[in-house]
């Protein structure tokens, strides 16, 4: 049974070129549908990564779990603790047998405590022996040593009212008065003095106290300060520190290798009784793993969404390589500039972010590949962690020795 029908060519030059034509058609539509095929893998990945992040444990659940746990922990310590000082059973004791689950009859082992920090400061206090001999009722004779027991000890913070004195000096012979000019205090006709400042600062910003809780807090000592008040400071003070932030940010900029990322943080709304997600943009300055003696720096900004205006704006004036992630709001850093053609920023890809989507595709689907892959990039990160800090010869030739030893790298490995 013939196969052609009354439309087709039946010169040989036109039969080659529909074969031509046909074989373009069919590697064209095998494109096509291994495009399709790749896109059908990438839904399913982001679909189950939606899954896990909609029905999968929630990281809060886990570390409130974790919490509890904890809490439970220290209360049976502390019974236990309880039950042998009850007992009579020394600290020392006590504290094997709470690590060991061993009685009080049990053997003492040495003591495996660790010194306590040498930059604490130190204070001795002697107890003298009696002045007479209870032995005997003679008087003590030479000293032939002493024992001596360390312990840590803590000075509760107080306040205090410091005040400065400015005496007025006059000249006998000239009548002039002299006087030392006052200390100019942190904030203009302000009251409170830098070491409290800073106080309420690092509790506020490091140790996460709100401001209301502080003024709970420093009434226990019975001073009272409004939080109203101590948000005045925090004004002042940013006001105050804002050319130290402005020199940090030129110092961060000048890196030659920087990196950026973004965190979503909730932020008021202020009329419509809920939150809104904000963007605290980060741009940090290491050059301490590359063997550099530059000190570490870092700067923050805070915007109201993620457009990629604020990427452009956070790194104007860069050069050199950026550490980032995928997002697309750096894509347009990494452009030849119409001038020079050279691009200011060479994008640097972070193994974090990418090891995050193959971890998803292998949770998923338990693809051979994605494992090995996984396992590749870990030998990676052991490596990386042993040589940093090392200079960048020392370092390339620690990752072609152990990561690549029985092959010549290529220059993308390199």
């Amino acid at each position: 049974m013939s196969t052609s029908t009354p439309d087709s060519p039946r010169d040989p030059d036109d039969l080659r070129r529909l074969a031509d034509d046909l074989r373009r058609d069919v590697a064209w539509l095998r494109a096509e549908v291994h495009a399709k095929a790749l896109m059908i893998e990438k839904l399913r990945a982001q679909l189950a990564v939606l899954r896990r992040a909609r029905f999968g444990r929630k990281s809060e659940k886990l570390d409130t779990q974790v919490e509890q746990l904890e809490l439970m922990i220290d209360d049976i310590e502390a019974g236990v603790a309880e039950t042998l000082a009850r007992a009579g059973v020394a600290e020392s004791d006590a504290a094997e047998a709470t690590e060991t689950g061993a009685s009080s009859k049990t053997k003492r082992k040495p003591s495996n405590r660790a010194p306590l920090p040498d930059h604490l400061p130190a204070e001795t206090i002697v107890h003298e022996a009696p002045c007479v001999c209870p032995a005997c009722g003679g008087d003590k004779s030479g000293r032939i040593g002493a024992d001596e027991r360390e312990a840590l000890e803590y000075v509760p913070s107080h306040f205090k009212r410091v005040a400065h004195v400015r005496p007025k000096m006059s000249c006998r012979a000239c009548e002039t008065i002299v006087q030392a000019p006052m200390p100019t205090p942190p904030i203009e006709k302000g009251r409170p003095g830098p070491a409290l400042l800073a106080h309420v600062v690092v509790s506020k910003f490091c140790d996460h106290l709100p401001l209301h809780r502080q003024t709970d807090i420093y009434a226990r000592s019975g001073v009272e300060i409004d939080r109203s008040v101590m948000a005045g400071w925090i004004g002042r003070l940013a006001r105050l520190l804002e050319p130290l932030s402005e020199r940090i940010e030129r110092d961060v900029r000048a890196g030659l290798a920087l990196h950026a990322d973004d965190t979503p943080v909730p932020a008021l709304d202020p009329g419509k009784g809920k939150t809104k997600t904000g963007r605290l943009w980060t741009v940090v300055r290491d050059e301490r793993p590359f063997g550099a003696t530059t000190r570490p720096a870092a700067f923050y900004r805070y915007s109201p969404d993620r457009k990629a205006e604020h990427a452009r704006a956070l790194l104007a004036g860069c050069r050199g390589f950026l550490h980032a992630d995928g997002y697309a709001g750096f894509a347009d850093l990494y452009k030849p500039e119409p001038e020079t053609g050279v691009p200011r920023l060479t994008g640097v890809a972070c193994w974090a972010h990418a090891r995050r989507k193959i971890y998803d595709v292998f949770v998923e689907t338990g693809s051979s590949a994605a494992r090995e892959a996984l396992e590749r990039i870990a030998r990676l990160f052991a490596v990386e962690a042993d040589i940093r800090g090392r200079s960048p010869a020392k370092r390339r030739e620690a990752r072609q020795r152990r990561f690549w030893p029985n092959s010549k790298p290529s220059s993308m490995q390199r």
